[in-house]
């Protein structure tokens, strides 16, 4: 088959503050799966929003088969073949419309001057598209509304390959996705390579999947490339790491030793949210780490934004010491000093519109007010305290959070909720779309606020991180509690024996 080019010579992009990208070189052909990888903020992003049409504003030279393009216009780089699934899924759909509407979009759109719209091509061509990645348990007539989170990154993808694809860029796809829809992925990424003469640009955290997955990969940092390999056999995860970071890096992050009080939290027989969670006890000690284990769609999700009030409550009780909660929304969660750190930061967890001083203040607004006047020169004093102490790389505390990186808008969702000093700390997937170095700190700081006797919720798919940082664990499926295991004398075979559904007793002590 024949090979297209796409590379860039000198491309470089600047933010308000911050070099994203420094005269960056870099070529990839079609039939090639390639890894783009690197700490946030070290430019993948930008470099990709380059290739698709989002960042106008780079200087340099992009070249499509030797030939000078200028890529201004996202539309501009689908009519070149070159399409973007980006992370943040929810970003991208439109959530009242359906399946078949939101994969065939970029058609509808281009046939809007048309007074007829055939809708059953439409779902047809949708439905195709699903095929294709051997997806056939999604209604192409379902409102993306209703989807899940793996479901929803699935329509994406589909959307991506339906339409006329050369370059192919997944920016985290499986994020949200289960190991069997992750298998699912690759199956169709190696298809699409292989068959359709397609190149996928693939940027992940998950190191151990570019070497599952990938042929070759880059490695940025601060906004320039600093190495590019082939993938080996004797390619390893600590040597790429070691390369997006700059120093030696140790793979196991060391449990630090907190002490451990008495039970002060508890959620007992908890249902609700619309019948994901099931008659879930469980409790929590001053001090400890609790995990919450599970595949996607175990319920992990669901049971964090229940307790928090998000979710309705249908069943069972809150209590925080010995005093039973009135939990009917959010606002009733965050007086009664519960707080939650959400799976998606961008859409629940910060407002990307707002400043970082402002973020690290919206949690407890009111302890910078006088009257009805938010006292600047305290939101500001918070903010630079916070903005140190969780070293946050910011150019200044009055940048927009969406011009961080990923790793840095995550502390920022911490931050805030650090400033309103709360009892009960809730993370739901912490450490997803956030690189190593990143989720060390982020370990942290989990680690020092549970020392200073609060305790903490961690719910995660990567059970490696919670054998690192919890205590105890709880182990999910269908909604549902199936074990509670006590972290040093289990490992990751025991977890996901019960993630599948296998019941058992209690193993740890009250």
């Amino acid at each position: 088959m024949e090979k297209i080019t796409l590379s860039t010579k000198d491309v470089s992009m600047e933010y308000p503050g911050v070099k994203a990208l420094n005269k960056v070189n870099f070529e990839i052909s079609t039939g090639e799966i390639h890894a783009i990888v690197g700490a946030n903020g070290a430019g993948k992003s930008t470099l990709m929003n380059v290739f698709a049409g989002s960042n106008p504003g780079y200087t340099g030279q992009v070249f499509l088969n030797g030939e000078p393009i200028e890529i201004r216009t996202p539309n501009f780089a689908k009519k070149h073949g070159i399409q973007i699934v980006y992370q943040e899924v929810d970003t991208a759909l439109v959530p009242s419309l359906s399946v078949a509407e939101n994969i065939m979009l970029n058609d509808i759109v281009m046939n809007q001057k048309s007074s007829f719209m055939n809708w059953g091509a439409v779902r047809k061509a949708a439905a195709e598209a699903l095929k294709r990645l051997n997806v056939t348990n999604i209604n192409v007539r379902s409102l993306v509304q209703n989807l899940t989170l793996a479901e929803k990154q699935m329509v994406l993808i589909a959307r991506a390959i339906q339409a006329e694809c050369n370059f192919l860029i997944l920016d985290e796809p499986t994020a949200p996705l289960s190991d069997t829809e992750t298998e699912e992925l690759f199956r169709v990424v190696k298809s699409l390579r292989e068959s359709e003469n397609i190149a996928v640009m693939f940027i992940s955290h998950r190191l151990h999947e570019v070497l599952q997955i990938c042929d070759s990969y880059t490695v940025m940092r601060n906004g320039e490339i600093v190495h590019n390999a082939p993938v080996t056999p004797e390619t390893t995860t600590k040597e790429i790491v070691e390369k997006m970071l700059g120093r030696s890096f140790e793979e196991n992050f060391p449990k630090e030793e907190v002490k451990i009080g008495e039970k002060f939290f508890e959620v007992r027989n908890l249902s609700g949210a619309y019948g994901k969670v099931n008659n879930v006890s469980f409790y929590v000690k001053r001090g400890e780490i609790v995990g919450i284990a599970g595949l996607v769609g175990a319920g992990k999700s669901e049971l964090c934004k229940t307790i928090f009030g998000s979710y309705k409550k249908t069943g069972g009780s809150i209590i925080l010491d010995g005093k039973e909660l009135k939990i009917n929304n959010p606002a009733q969660a965050v007086k009664n000093r519960l707080a939650l750190v959400p799976e998606e930061r961008r859409k629940e967890g910060v407002l990307v519109q707002e400043t970082v001083a402002f973020n690290l203040s919206a949690a407890c607004l009111d302890k910078f007010c006088m009257m009805s006047f938010v006292q600047t020169g305290k939101v500001n004093e918070n903010a630079n305290r916070f903005v140190q102490d969780l070293g946050i790389k910011t150019p200044s505390i009055k940048q927009h959070v969406r011009n961080l990186s990923g790793g840095n808008q995550q502390k920022v969702a911490v931050g805030k909720w650090l400033a309103a000093d709360c009892d009960i700390y809730i993370f739901d997937e912490p450490t997803k779309g956030v690189d190593v170095g990143a989720k060390q700190d982020i370990f942290h700081l989990i680690n020092n606020i549970a020392r200073e006797g609060n305790g903490v919720i961690y719910a995660s798919c990567e059970n490696s991180e919670l054998l690192s940082i919890t205590d105890r664990i709880y182990v999910m499926f269908g909604g549902e509690i199936m074990a509670e295991l006590v972290t040093k004398d289990t490992n990751e075979d025991e977890i996901m024996n019960y993630s599948v559904g296998t019941r058992a007793e209690a193993k740890a002590g009250a």
